[in-house]
């Protein structure tokens, strides 16, 4: 065999295209069914605000992108998980959890419950190093997140849309504005 036989190998490299991985996919939210905010703290917590963090190595608004990153690589086909709040002075974050199937009512307790253990702890924990933010307590019991939650809606949701806006106006021509009581579920 010539030693030269391969020296113009170059030209014919192929890299492979990778068909699961979505590069800078843009947030559709009319590709999704259900939406929630979720408010994520340290379970245990050492740190009193965000910036404490940096005492242990930690950037934390680095490695909040990096999961969330990775979590929405695989996990496209069902969710998306957003950033939508990281205030250094405080000591929690806020994230949009977005998912394609609807749940039924009472089981969103355990949807998020499960996509915070199954996906996110541990990608934080050992991956991130979060396990140094968390107290004795919080080791013991392996538990990294407190979490909230709420169902978020938006006007493009509305199952009851009218043709004519004088249909939405009682008779009378009085318009009352009308304030619900928020929801609050915590995990």
């Amino acid at each position: 065999m010539m030693k030269d036989f391969f020296a113009d190998y170059k030209r014919f490299i192929v890299v492979p295209e990778d068909k699961k991985r979505v590069e800078n996919e843009v947030f559709d939210p009319k590709n999704f069914a259900a939406y929630y905010i979720l408010t994520l703290s340290i379970f245990d917590s050492r740190l009193v605000t965000w910036k404490d963090a940096s005492k242990f190595g930690i950037d934390v608004e680095k490695s909040i992108k990096t999961i969330l990153g990775d979590f929405n690589q695989k996990q496209s086909e069902k969710y998306h998980l957003q950033l939508l709040e990281l205030d250094p002075l405080k000591n929690y974050f806020i994230l949009a959890l977005s998912s394609k199937t609807k749940w039924n009512p009472g089981e969103e307790k355990d949807r998020i419950a499960y996509i915070i253990d199954r996906f996110l702890t541990n990608p934080f924990y050992v991956g991130q190093g979060w396990f140094n933010l968390i107290g004795e307590k919080g080791r013991v019991a392996r538990k990294l997140f407190c979490c909230s939650f709420k169902e978020y809606t938006w006007e493009g949701q509305r199952e009851d849309k009218f043709e004519n806006i004088n249909e939405r106006i009682p008779k009378n021509g009085e318009i009352k504005l009308f304030k619900s009581s928020p929801k609050r579920d915590i995990l």
